[in-house]
């Protein structure tokens, strides 16, 4: 066998190994995507609460996603989160210190903690693929609330800003918490994508900004009035 040959030979042989990875991992998305599903489905009309998972239960902004789960579920709704530290923990402990639903949809990842001791056991569901675990979330929450956080708090919500733009999904109800953290990037958004028409000024009513738990959940709760519950997609 010359040269030329053997190197065909093993480029053959990776793509077949390749391949048969791909298959694998296209069974595990499959998987995940039929469990989320199963479960989800079951899970009540509840609002998803996004933030770091680095803020603790001494800052400012943990203690508000506390209080403002608890009005939401006072409202009715039940309460999704990313399942882990932080400001995820604070909705599920506001969400089931007042009797409410508590869902956590977790992540798989190197160097973060497991899931928050505040979720419904059989509300948990653990993840390995972001985009799956993604899905979950803007097919099933009935509202988000955006607390400060960091890149994946910013990627949530410019994607599901996003879907609500694009038409790509229902229209539903987006609470910006923390006016002090929002406001730098709220200037940007008006001073610079909408004066340069990279946006319309329509846009901006797509999402709602307060400070106040009370005014947060009414947004929600009034948005929803008269209306009935389904996935948004």
């Amino acid at each position: 066998m010359n040269a030329n040959s053997a190197r065909e030979l093993l480029e053959r042989e990776i793509q077949l190994q390749n391949s048969q990875e791909d298959l694998w991992r296209l069974f595990r998305i499959m998987a995940e995507f039929s469990e989320g599903f199963e479960k989800m489905a079951k899970i009540k009309p509840s609002i998803a609460v996004f933030g770091s998972a680095r803020s603790k239960p001494e800052d400012k902004y943990y203690k508000l996603t506390v209080e403002v789960a608890k009005e939401i579920v006072k409202k009715g709704y039940g309460i999704i989160t990313g399942g882990g530290p932080g400001i995820m923990e604070a909705a599920n402990k506001g969400a089931k210190e007042a009797g409410g639903s508590s869902a956590g949809v977790n992540i798989e990842l190197p160097f973060e903690q497991g899931s928050n001791d505040f979720i419904d056991r059989d509300k948990l569901l653990t993840f390995r693929y972001f985009f799956v675990r993604k899905l979950m979330f803007f097919k099933y929450a009935q509202g988000y609330i955006l607390m400060p956080g960091g890149f994946g708090t910013a990627d949530e919500c410019f994607e599901v800003m996003t879907l609500i733009q694009t038409g790509k999904t229902s229209k539903f109800p987006i609470v910006l918490m923390g006016t002090d953290f929002w406001n730098g990037l709220l200037s940007w958004i008006k001073d610079v994508q909408l004066n340069n028409n990279y946006i319309n000024k329509e846009d901006l009513n797509i999402f709602s900004v307060t400070d106040d738990p009370k005014e947060a959940a009414q947004i929600i709760s009034d948005f929803h009035k008269g209306k009935k519950y389904t996935p948004n997609f």
